[in-house]
């Protein structure tokens, strides 16, 4: 089995023992982003500015796969407050076009950070 990591400095690093993304033949597995700015480490402030960097880090990670976001299968979406689906939804259509990925969007108690909110996702590549 070839796994290929995947890393870039215009995403925030990994804060454990992981990798950024993997890429195991023609699919790229991106490890879950929090809304860190790839510059500072910081968390973004503001719902949000979260979620749009959340989107942001995925996208650089697809880049530095080769890829990009329109060849997402799958996101999973992590929110501490489903109070902001709505939201996710809304900066989601910048980023994703028809036929949009398979997607979950999940209620959890935290996040790393206390971020609210993290984004994974699975390419084709």
């Amino acid at each position: 089995m070839t796994r290929t990591p995947i890393n870039t400095d215009h995403a925030p690093a990994a804060i454990g023992p992981y990798s950024q993304a993997i890429r195991h033949n023609d699919t790229v597995y991106i490890s879950g982003q929090i809304p860190l700015d790839p510059a500072t480490g910081e968390l973004v402030s503001g719902i949000d500015a979260q979620i749009t960097q959340v989107f942001e880090n995925l996208k650089a990670v697809a880049e530095a796969a080769g890829s990009d976001l329109s060849q997402a299968l799958k996101v999973t979406v992590f929110l501490t407050d489903l109070g902001h689906f709505a939201r996710v939804n809304e900066v989601m259509e910048q980023y994703f076009a028809k036929p949009y990925p398979a997607r979950a969007a999940i209620e959890v108690a935290g996040l790393p950070k206390g971020a609210d909110v993290e984004a994974d996702a699975i390419l084709a590549h």
